[in-house]
């Protein structure tokens, strides 16, 4: 992580506001399979034989031996090779989180087992960073050393040293957030594993009862840190959020209890948040701790449980926009926090959505805002939107998911993607060397990050594809961990959900499925069906548009091919069909679809939905 402030300058932008976005068809399964892959790109420690990252190596294969512990292993943060423990912990919570939400519908697009390799390689790491109850290992290197040079994570001659927080030098939100992420995965791998889920419960117990007995900010005892993970918020949040996870992990009253008599006193009924992330963990307490009051578990606690839902519901109404205080946006619609890697706080508070929606669905509730009632389903497609602008429906047609789409990074700031692959030139590139070899080149890098989710734009939907603009370029693994549940929530489609009723975590044996698109008005012997629906609106110079997404679905047994759709009452451009005469068909990019599979195509115009039928086609 490069936190360092600098002046990048961009060529002003000019945004066509009428006509806003170049659009096709997200496949939100192959998201989702890219963003797991970006996983193996941050592993440190010796790689298994199954990585699918192949131009990574072995590396930080001494982490910890200076300090007479085992530190091999867990993941590099961002672009840099520095193992930081505070958003390494998160993202393995987050993970978690996904999957104890959405682990059946990774099994059924065949990506559940790669999802918890994904967790494993974090708590495996965990384990070795806490070898005692009170002592716990928070950072491997620091961000001095390692930013002087630019190297791959396999040639690194810079500092390795360990540090940890133990009773004289606390860390309770380091410890509370690693205790919540060790809980979070026992859930995981319940089922699974069961005596690797009992040892990760161990280790969350001891690691809770050591944050709150000795109190204190991590980064006051890993002084290294705190230029680039300072701990703002303090670590009651972190407190209330690992007593949450153990709850749901262990069903204790022991942490439903904690939750209820230090609500108020510890700011988890008090703190009104329109940010959650790494440091920040308040809307995610709240939206647990709702949870558990929509599932009648709140028993003696429930007038305090119900301040913690009145804070989540607050940070839901702000994302939407119909909150007495809302969420920053830029002008393609995009949540906007700050500048420097904006793209986490999108993923963390559209993850919440979702899952929010969802509760609402499964209590048959309504979410009340200051400006109005929103239904849950208004709360997904807000995430949907904010999903659907990542990868590429915003004013630059950008996708800000690496190797996703035609339009993506090529500049990404991260040192073993840039620098050629160890296995391919194993000559050692030095501490300096790097900065002038590779970081300097202005070709694409000669690794593709595959599924990286990188800063993104500014204010103003305007980015600068430039290796040194580490603010907008540069990927982290807490942007892509909430992405997992979103991505596996949008790929399976709009079908009933009950996610209060009590997690049982699904095993990765599932064979996969193929995806198919909500519900078509089409009577269900067609072979294809159409839907339609408005995604957006806005006004210019007193005219209203509407954007409109048209899904095609081929619901036969077999290929289709030679489509030709007739369209009338279009007033307005249109992407994603080729105009053939007077007729479209399919884009230039396929020429078939695949049974069971969709294609969508979107157009503008300020009228109602145009008239979409089949003129002709073949089946394969």
């Amino acid at each position: 992580m490069e936190k360092f402030v600098r002046v990048v300058s961009m060529a002003p932008l000019l945004l066509l506001l009428c006509f806003p976005f170049a659009l096709a068809g997200h496949d939100y399964g192959q998201a989702l399979s890219n963003s797991i892959l970006f996983f193996e790109a941050q592993r440190s420690g010796f790689l298994p034989p199954n990585q699918r990252v192949t131009w990574r190596s072995n590396s930080g294969l001494y982490d910890g031996k200076a300090n007479g512990v085992d530190l091999v292993g867990g993941y590099y943060d961002a672009g840099d090779n520095v193992k930081f423990g505070l958003p390494m912990a998160f993202t393995v919570t987050m993970m978690s989180w996904s999957i104890i939400e959405y682990g059946s519908q990774m099994a059924a697009s065949g990506e559940l087992g790669h999802a918890m390799d994904a967790v494993k390689w974090g708590t495996d790491y965990f384990i070795k960073a806490h070898p005692e109850p009170n002592v716990l290992y928070g950072e491997v290197g620091d961000g001095n050393t390692d930013h002087y040079c630019w190297q791959r994570p396999e040639d690194m001659t810079t500092n390795r040293q360990a540090y940890k927080i133990s009773p004289s030098n606390p860390g309770s939100d380091l410890a509370g957030e690693t205790a919540a992420a060790m809980a979070a995965a026992s859930i995981v791998f319940r089922r699974s594993n069961p005596a690797y889920s009992r040892e990760l419960l161990s280790h969350a117990y001891q690691l809770f009862d050591f944050a709150d007995k000795y109190r204190g900010k991590y980064d006051s005892s890993i002084t290294v840190a705190q230029k680039y993970y300072q701990s703002v918020s303090g670590y009651n949040d972190e407190l209330l959020w690992a007593a949450a996870w153990l709850f749901q992990a262990s069903n204790n009253q022991y942490y439903l209890d904690y939750l209820g008599n230090n609500g108020d006193s510890m700011g988890g009924t008090g703190w009104s948040m329109t940010e959650f992330g790494w440091d920040v963990k308040y809307p995610g307490v709240q939206t647990l701790v709702a949870k558990f009051l929509m599932q009648g578990k709140a028993g003696s606690h429930t007038a305090v449980f119900q301040k913690y839902q009145q804070k989540a519901e607050y940070f839901m109404c702000s994302c939407v926009g119909k909150g007495s205080q809302n969420a920053r946006k830029t002008p393609g619609g995009l949540i906007y926090r700050q500048r420097w890697n904006n793209m986490q706080f999108v993923t963390s508070a559209s993850f919440l959505a979702t899952v929010y929606s969802d509760y609402l669905t499964s209590s048959r509730s309504t979410l009340q805002c200051a400006s109005g009632n929103v239904a849950p389903n208004e709360l997904l497609s807000f995430a949907q939107s904010q999903v659907d602008y990542i990868l590429g429906d915003n004013p630059r047609a950008t996708s800000y998911m690496v190797g996703y789409g035609n339009n993506y990074p090529q500049q990404v700031h991260h040192r073993a993607s840039s620098i050629v692959s160890y296995k391919k030139d194993s000559s050692f590139v030095s501490c300096r060397g790097g900065y002038a070899t590779w970081f300097s080149r202005k070709a694409s890098y000669p690794n593709l990050l595959t599924g990286a989710i990188v800063g993104g734009p500014d204010a103003y939907d305007n980015f600068a594809d430039q290796r040194d603009n580490y603010e907008q370029t540069e990927p982290a693994t807490y942007n892509n961990a909430p992405l997992l549940g979103i991505l596996a929530r949008l790929n399976a489609g709009h079908g009933g959900y009950n996610q209060l009723l009590p997690v049982v975590t699904t095993q990765p044996k599932v064979a996969p499925l193929p995806k198919v698109a909500p519900a078509s008005p089409a009577p269900s012997s067609s072979p294809i069906a159409i839907s339609q629906r408005k995604t957006s609106s806005w006004i210019s110079k007193g005219v209203t548009y509407y954007r409109y997404s048209a899904i095609v679905t081929n619901k036969s047994a077999k290929e289709l091919t030679n489509l030709k759709l007739s369209i009338s009452k279009l007033y307005g451009p249109i992407w994603g069909l080729t105009k053939a005469g007077n007729s479209y068909g399919f884009p230039s990019w396929i020429n078939s679809l695949p049974v069971g599979k969709s294609m969508e195509f979107v157009y503008i115009h300020s009228a109602s939905p145009a008239n979409v039928l089949v003129s002709s086609y073949s089946l394969a």
